[in-house]
């Protein structure tokens, strides 16, 4: 006989790998349902026959059978809808006209647990995140055995749900601050969430600011630390790293695995790295001030040697400062969208060649190649992509200002970027502030 579904599932039937199969449960009509692409059906219909084989020799009734299988009621078709596609197996009871899903036997369509691919780590722990939230909340609690750690999820979006999840431990964190991401995310949950833009909107955050309100880690040990500090963790199904929030200044020179070495070799390692930020911010706008606009602030035999190297160049320094900065530029997006096995080398040669084919041709001096290849490494000892990505934009202002105020400039232009900074704030929480962990009292 025919079955007259709800349209939620007829819309569904229209698929090509959508799979519905009909048997007989006890005397009772059901329909096994689910998309074979994202589960077994076959192998699962399979072991649910087995527990029907059973109940029927034991005398069961159908009550019984679907508790024994775990499964969960739902009178709504668009809950059953909502299950499927998030890879469930849906039984049908024409009889009762209810739906109850199962746990299926899956398709292996997860990365497995493997070592972090974008951030490099030393004695600590290899564990990175992937795409599965469930996964990487299970990655959290397997390095934070604390009774003090919460999990909330939720489910947001209308045409594409999307499950989030909110970890934080309730001694460390703020109860001001949970409370106001808790809310802000509850009051659009109708969002569409595919991108971390669409998460800093959901937390009505601006998407506007050159400093990323997120401080986005894909190791465990990060994310571990961060709640000990008193952060919020946000992890959305299919983006395989931690959205650490609120991100703050002092992320850019810590890292938790710096821990793991003697407390004197972590000083270092942390005063290195904030060496590396003042000299990528600084020293291409010091260059432009002193060729162009101050020239007198240096020694007279280091004027003359900086003169000799930009003998012949034909245009001003600003001009030759922009032009290898954005060709640095160029080279560092490529070294990230080539193919892994070739991108090294191209950029590598490609940077030699052109370096050393521009100070030849007379368009650069020597002196500049040094300056911004020093600048470009130091670039790359803070900690985070996204972080070393704000640098690269704040060096151009200083840049500009320098060329037309010189040395002042600059000075005038480190005022603006530090009340910039003084100015940013997350959720109340401001971005100059230490740290955010709740002291005992």
């Amino acid at each position: 006989m025919d079955i007259n579904y709800a349209e939620e599932i007829d819309n569904l039937r229209t698929n090509d790998d959508f799979l519905e199969k009909r048997e007989q449960w006890l005397g009772h009509t059901v329909v096994i349902m689910g998309f074979h692409t994202i589960c077994n059906v076959e192998q699962t219909a399979a072991k649910l026959q087995q527990h029907v084989a059973e109940a029927a020799a034991s005398s069961g009734n159908l009550s019984d059978l679907l508790r024994l299988i775990g499964s969960v009621a739902h009178s709504n078709a668009a809950a059953a809808v909502s299950a499927i596609q998030d890879g469930k197996l849906v039984v049908y009871v024409v009889s009762r006209m209810q739906y109850y899903v199962v746990e299926p036997v899956p398709c292996l369509l997860e990365r497995p647990v493997d070592t972090p691919s974008n951030e490099n780590v030393l004695q600590g722990s290899q564990n990175a995140f992937n795409e599965d939230i469930d996964t990487n909340i299970g990655l959290v609690r397997k390095q934070y055995h604390s009774p003090n750690l919460r999990v909330k999820s939720f489910i947001a979006g209308t045409h594409s749900q999307k499950k989030l999840a909110v970890l934080y431990d309730q001694q460390h964190v703020d109860p001001e601050l949970l409370k106001k991401a808790i809310d802000q995310i509850e009051s659009k949950l109708d969002m569409e969430i595919n991108n971390v833009q669409n998460v800093s909107k959901m937390l009505g955050l601006s998407p506007w600011q050159a400093i990323s309100k997120f401080n986005t880690t894909e190791l465990a040990q990060e994310g571990v630390a961060s709640l000990t500090d008193g952060r919020l963790i946000l992890f959305v199904d299919r983006i395989p790293v931690a959205l650490v929030f609120p991100n703050l200044l002092w992320d850019m020179f810590v890292m938790g695995n710096d821990r793991n070495y003697p407390q004197l070799l972590m000083v270092a390692i942390r005063t290195v790295r904030i060496l590396g930020l003042i000299l990528t911010v600084l020293v291409p706008g010091f260059y432009v001030a002193l060729v162009a606009v101050n020239p007198e602030v240096l020694r007279i035999e280091l004027a003359l040697t900086v003169a000799h190297s930009r003998e012949a160049v034909p245009y001003p320094a600003i001009t030759e400062v922009i032009l290898m900065l954005v060709i640095l530029e160029l080279i560092m997006e490529a070294s990230v969208r080539l193919p892994k096995a070739i991108g090294p080398t191209i950029t590598v040669v490609g940077g030699i060649i052109l370096g050393q084919a521009v100070v030849t041709a007379k368009l650069v001096s020597n002196l500049l190649i040094i300056i911004l290849a020093a600048t470009t490494i130091a670039n790359s000892t803070v900690v985070g992509f996204q972080n070393s990505l704000s640098i690269r934009l704040f060096k151009y202002l200083l840049v500009a200002l320098a060329a037309i105020y010189g040395v002042l400039g600059i000075l005038v232009g480190l005022v603006f970027l530090c009340a910039y900074l003084a100015s940013l704030n997350t959720l109340d929480v401001s971005y100059i502030k230490f740290s955010l962990k709740r002291r005992e009292t």
